[in-house]
């Protein structure tokens, strides 16, 4: 993979890491403008597996305006985490028409967001769907994540990390990244950061998850899909054995789980059941026809390069909602990229000693 696409240089004196750390490194709270500025970085990397095509871009772009219209409405009531009204934050940027979806061009199983301005549906997961259902209830999700400011948590985390890592070493930072997290533990422990491995290394917490879940239901039936449709893609997963491993063992929570507190919910609304419920944007004859859309763009689009290095990245990304068992194109493709980085560090050094000693 291309380095200047997938590292991005970012050099921390130790000086200024012994400050911040003097100050208390959990002190770090990342404003949106960093959440977003990351994210936009993430997405120049991404951007040559995104499908663009008129018809299947503006139908995922459709579903999720419908969810975001939904979440203003909610915000405008007060509904919603703490994070999501911190005071020192302005959220009307999580509201804007530049919030966009996208559509990627993948046969691994996912979805994620970067946490700033753009959320990733891959297209395996897309042909999964059964209906558009199942789809918005992934997107509703997604959105979740950005509305709860998970990934500035996320980066918070990283950033305690990438302190340590860079105080103890670049041997140490590697060790310290463990057998999944070694990018991140590669590229803090040489001191620098790498615009890969900041999302690689973060994934969501089975608290996160959970929260996304609460809040996507909530803006996926205030949007007007059938609530009792919520946990399908879920079900549609385990009916697959996606769902092995104990929840105790996993980061996220387990999908039985998801779908008895999705199932709790909808018992909870009552006669307001039906309440919000509008026609889908696509009905399901549409929907195949999407579906089938996509598959054949998939195999058309060309097979270059940049769009290997892309789909690698998105690959090795965590896995966002779909299924708490560890996936092992995810662990291949997140060993590959850590290897590229010790390479990318190795090959600097070389250079470095090289021009030193002339």
């Amino acid at each position: 993979m291309n380095k200047h696409i997938i590292v991005r240089l970012l050099c921390v004196p130790c000086l200024s890491m012994l400050m911040l750390c003097s100050t208390g490194c959990s002190l770090f709270q990342p404003k949106d403008q960093s959440v977003m500025a990351q994210a936009a970085d993430e997405h120049k990397a991404l951007q040559p597996a995104v499908m663009e095509d008129a018809e299947l871009t503006n139908y995922l772009q459709s579903v999720g305006d419908r969810i975001i219209a939904a979440a203003k409405q909610l915000d405008a009531q007060h509904i919603g985490p703490p994070a999501h009204f911190d005071k020192s934050q302005d959220n009307k940027w999580m509201f804007s028409d530049q919030m966009k979806f996208h559509l990627v061009n993948s046969k691994t199983l996912n979805a994620f967001t970067t946490g700033g301005e753009h959320m990733y549906i891959y297209n395996e997961l897309f042909q999964q769907c059964q209906s558009e259902d199942e789809l918005a209830a992934v997107m509703a999700h997604e959105y979740g994540h950005v509305y709860c400011r998970h990934v500035a948590q996320g980066m918070q985390h990283q950033m305690e990390t990438l302190v340590a890592g860079a105080l103890v070493g670049g041997a140490a930072g590697y060790a310290l990244g463990g057998k999944d997290n070694k990018l991140a533990g590669a590229t803090a422990g040489a001191g620098v950061g790498a615009a890969g491995g900041q999302f690689l290394n973060m994934g969501f917490t089975r608290k996160d998850e959970a929260q996304a879940d609460e809040y996507g239901f909530k803006f996926y039936t205030v949007a007007g899909w059938r609530p009792e449709h919520f946990a399908d893609f879920f079900r549609q997963m385990i009916k697959m054995g996606l769902d092995t491993t104990p929840g105790f063992a996993s980061d996220h929570p387990t999908l039985a789980s998801r779908v008895q507190a999705a199932d709790k919910r909808v018992k909870e609304l009552g006669a307001d059941v039906d309440k919000n419920v509008k026609p889908p944007i696509a009905d399901d004859a549409k929907f195949a026809q999407l579906k089938a859309r996509a598959a054949q763009l998939a195999k058309t689009l060309p097979d270059d390069k940049s769009l290997q290095n892309s789909q690698k990245l998105a690959q090795a990304l965590p896995r966002s909602c779909i299924t708490p068992l560890e996936q092992d194109d995810a662990v291949q493709a997140r060993q590959q990229l850590a290897d590229q980085a010790q390479q990318s560090q190795s090959s600097g050094s070389k250079k470095k000693k090289k021009k030193t000693a002339e």
